[in-house]
């Protein structure tokens, strides 16, 4: 085996830090947890006036629909395919993803937002701000709660990668919305804490109002994120890059190939991977010969990846595979990585 098959090889053995990790779990643990902050939230803010309680009253409740969302996305992505969708359903949940932040940005910020400076405009004093206290204290421990498990369930899927690049290089929203989400709620608590002493101590009714604008600031900021990365996977992106080296390795040492040229991969769903890949097989080789190694190497591909769920294989030389991808990619595709 050469070297470079051998490293395939061992990337192939290699479990990916892409591989969902059930994700309902975190959502339902999120959408208890906003729902129960976003009823008490909201009753604190009817009692005190304060603008940046209303704010955050609406941003979890916009989590909370969120959340429902999200898990409809899920059940609407396992669909199977049918002759109509023939690739299956899996974007569904980077359409639903893209709606979330959507709402972040409409609903969550923008109201936020108008709430802040219509305070600002009309302030009004803070009654009984010792409930604003309490009710925050009992946000920040069950939304602490919920981060803290979104986070370990983030954390065990990205591997040894940054959480940067986890975020960028995820196919999974719902891993990063919810922690995402979870994290602009653990902020806009200790802003509108913030807001809310500032406001009483000072006397200064606007404080409240700026608050709001900041809390509408992080999740307009928090929208924008979410909204890029799934836009990205609407649109379809290439599956992990170590996967496809391990699909080429496997290709490969499949008797009768004499070269795996290459492949291109489309990310449809964190679980559903579409495949085409190109190989060169024997000169002497006759077509039942040539259809049975296709076989051959489907079945391995699909053994060893599941979440490959469409495989296509093109009988191809190597010159002609490069000059195909040329002129679909230009003129650098030959020195990119393979997918």
């Amino acid at each position: 085996m050469t070297a470079s098959k051998a490293t395939a090889s061992q990337a192939a053995a290699r479990p990916s830090w892409r591989t969902p990790l059930s994700p309902k779990g975190v959502l339902y643990a999120a959408l208890a947890a906003n729902l129960l902050v976003a009823l008490t939230k909201a009753a604190a803010a009817a009692w005190t006036g304060s603008s940046a309680m209303t704010s955050e009253a609406v941003h979890s409740f916009v989590d909370t629909l969120n959340e429902l969302l999200l898990l409809y996305g899920i059940r609407r992505s396992d669909r199977r395919a049918d002759i109509e969708h023939p690739l299956g359903y899996g974007r569904e949940l980077y359409f639903w993803s893209f709606v979330v932040a959507i709402l972040v940005f409409a609903l969550g910020a923008m109201v936020a937002i108008y709430e802040g400076v219509d305070h600002i405009f009309h302030p009004q004093p803070i009654q009984n701000q010792a409930v604003n206290y309490l009710v925050l204290a009992i946000a920040l421990v069950i939304d602490g709660a919920s981060w803290l498990f979104s986070l370990r369930q983030f954390r065990a899927a990205k591997g040894p990668l940054g959480y940067y690049e986890a975020f960028r290089r995820s196919k999974d929203p719902p891993s990063f919305i919810v922690l995402f989400e979870d994290s602009a709620a653990l902020l806009g608590i200790v802003v509108a804490a913030i807001g809310t002493f500032a406001a009483t101590a000072f006397h200064a009714p606007v404080l409240d109002g700026a608050a709001s604008i900041v809390i509408g600031l992080i999740l307009a900021t928090t929208a924008l994120l979410v909204a890029r990365e799934s836009k990205s996977l609407l649109i379809g992106e290439r599956a992990d890059v170590a996967l496809s080296s391990a699909i080429l390795a496997i290709a490969g040492e499949e008797p009768g190939v004499t070269g795996a040229n290459g492949l291109i991969t489309v990310q449809l769903a964190p679980d559903q991977i579409l495949v085409a890949l190109s190989l060169k097989f024997a000169d002497d080789m006759r077509t039942t010969q040539i259809e049975a190694q296709v076989i051959a190497v489907e079945q391995k591909v699909r053994a060893a990846y599941p979440q490959v769920v469409a495989l296509f294989i093109k009988p191809q030389t190597d010159i002609s595979f490069r000059a195909s991808r040329r002129a679909r990619f230009g003129d650098t595709a030959d020195i990119e990585s393979p997918g």
